[in-house]
C-alpha cells in the first residue's frame, strides 16, 4: 500500500521502466469514520484531468493503454466485451455511447498490472433524468441505468500484449486482432452480420439500419457486384472495403486526457478562450440554480456548496475529470441535495465488498463535445465513478461498477 498521499497519480506505461516509475499506481490511505466531513475531500491530493486533441491518433490506440474521451473506446480486453444487454441503455434499449475511459493499474496486485475504466451512457437527457431517480432505489439486483462503468483488468503477462513497454513512434502494434466490432459505432461487439455482403458487423438493429440508410446500401451493392465478377473484389481498379468502421456522424469527438496533480495546477484562471467558454458554460447554469434555490428550504446551504465548488474548480476551470484512489477522498458535489448517503451505495456486484469512490466526471466535458446548453440537452452536475475497494476478479472481462449522477433541480423529467 502505498501511504504518501503526494504520490497519487494516474500513470501510463513508460518506456524508461515499468515496475519502478511507470507503472506506480494510487495509494490506499486510512478509513475514517466520519464520511460525511466535508473537509475530507480537501486534504487529499486528487489528479486532475483535461482533454486535447491528440497529437497523432495512433497514440490513442489500446496497446499504448491511452487515457481518452469521445471518439471509440480502446478496449483492453479487446475479444471478451461487455454483452449486448450490457451495453445498452435501461431505459431506451438503445446502444450506449463511449464518454471516457481512464488508465489507472494498481502495482500491488499482480491481476491489476493492467487496469482501465470505461464510461458508457446514454445521449438522452430524458434516459439520465430517469436514471438519476432509478440510483436511489437500494438492494436491487438489476437496476435500470443510463450511465455505465465498466472495469477491465490484467496480469503483466496476458495474450494480448507484450510485458515489455510500448513504443509510443507508433511502429507497435497489438499481438491479437480481437473481436469484430461494430462498423456504424465502433464501440460493440459486431455480433450481427449484414444480411447481403455477409461483411459488415453490427451490435444492433438500430445500427445496421442507420448504416444501411446513410451509406451502406450503395456500398453493399458495390460490393455484392465485385463479388460476383472477380473474387479479387476490385472495381474499377480500386479496392471494395467490407466494412466502413466508425461510419456514425453523432460520435463525440475524441480528445486524449492528460493527466496533471491539482497541487501543481496554476492557481490563477487561464486567459485561454476555452477556459473563458467552459466558465462561461458553468456560470449560466449556476445563475439558474441561484434562481431555482432562492426560495427553497435548502436554498442558503445550496449556495454555499455551489461557492466551495465554483472556487476550487477555478484553479483549473477546463478540468473534465477528478481522479483519487484515497479511501478519504470524495467528490466535489455542485450542491448539498442529489448526493448519496452511504447506504445508497451498492456493494460490489462480484465480490460483496465495498465500493469506493474513485473519481468523477465534470461538466465542462460536455462545452469540448460541443454539446449545446438546450433544455432538452444532454446536462449533469456530476457523474461520480464508485469502484471496488479490492479491484477483485471475475470469471468476466468487464466488470460493471456504480455510478452516481448529480443533475441540477433545474431539469424535469420529460
Amino acid at each position: 500500500m502505498e501511504s504518501d498521499l503526494s504520490s497519487l497519480r494516474i500513470t501510463s506505461l513508460d518506456e524508461e521502466g515499468l515496475e519502478d516509475e511507470g507503472m506506480e499506481d494510487f495509494g490506499m490511505g486510512e478509513q475514517e469514520d466520519d464520511e460525511d466531513d466535508e473537509d475530507d475531500e480537501a486534504e487529499v491530493e486528487l489528479t486532475l484531468g483535461f482533454v486535447e486533441k491528440p497529437k497523432n491518433p495512433c497514440l490513442l490506440l489500446r496497446h499504448l493503454f491511452p487515457s481518452k474521451a469521445g471518439g471509440v473506446p480502446a478496449w483492453l480486453d479487446p475479444s471478451d466485451l461487455p454483452s449486448e444487454k450490457s451495453s445498452t441503455c435501461g431505459f431506451c434499449g438503445e446502444p450506449l455511447q463511449f464518454l471516457l475511459q481512464i488508465y489507472a493499474p494498481i502495482s500491488d496486485k499482480e491481476s491489476t498490472f493492467h487496469r482501465m475504466l470505461y464510461v458508457f451512457m446514454c445521449p438522452s437527457m430524458s434516459c439520465l433524468l430517469k436514471d438519476q431517480h432509478e440510483q436511489w432505489k437500494r438492494n436491487e439486483e438489476n437496476p435500470c441505468r443510463s450511465v455505465k462503468i465498466f472495469r477491465c483488468q490484467l496480469p503483466r503477462l496476458n495474450p494480448f500484449y507484450s510485458s515489455e513497454p510500448p513504443k509510443h513512434n507508433c511502429t507497435d502494434k497489438p499481438i491479437t486482432t480481437g473481436a469484430p466490432l461494430c462498423c456504424w459505432c465502433g464501440s460493440w461487439k459486431g455480433d450481427k452480420v449484414c444480411g447481403s455482403c455477409k461483411k459488415a458487423r453490427y451490435c444492433s438493429a438500430k445500427h445496421q439500419s442507420m448504416h444501411w440508410r446513410l451509406g451502406h446500401k450503395i456500398e453493399c451493392c458495390k460490393l455484392m457486384n465485385s463479388l460476383k465478377s472477380s473474387a479479387s473484389r476490385v472495381v474499377n481498379g480500386k479496392s471494395i472495403q467490407a466494412t466502413e468502421k466508425y461510419a456514425s456522424n453523432s460520435l463525440w469527438p475524441e480528445f486524449e486526457i492528460i493527466i496533471e496533480e491539482e497541487c501543481t495546477v496554476d492557481t490563477e484562471i487561464s486567459e485561454d478562450s476555452r477556459s473563458l467558454s467552459s466558465l462561461a458554460l458553468t456560470s449560466s447554469r449556476m445563475d439558474e440554480t441561484y434562481q431555482l434555490l432562492s426560495d427553497k428550504f435548502e436554498a442558503d446551504t445550496d449556495k454555499k456548496v455551489w461557492a466551495s465548488f465554483q472556487e476550487r474548480i477555478a484553479k483549473a476551470p477546463e478540468q473534465v475529470l477528478r481522479y483519487c484512489r484515497d479511501l478519504v477522498a470524495k467528490p466535489l458535489w455542485p450542491l448539498s441535495i442529489g448526493r448519496p448517503s452511504k447506504a445508497d451505495i451498492p456493494r460490489c456486484s462480484y465480490c460483496k465488498g465495498p465500493l469506493s469512490f474513485e473519481f468523477q466526471i465534470m461538466p465542462q466535458l460536455l462545452f469540448y463535445f460541443g454539446v449545446n446548453n438546450y433544455p432538452d440537452s444532454l446536462d449533469w452536475g456530476t457523474i461520480a465513478a464508485y469502484t471496488c475497494l479490492a479491484s477483485c476478479d471475475a470469471s468476466i472481462s468487464y466488470m460493471e461498477e456504480f455510478a452516481w449522477v448529480q443533475l441540477y433541480p433545474t431539469a424535469t423529467v420529460v
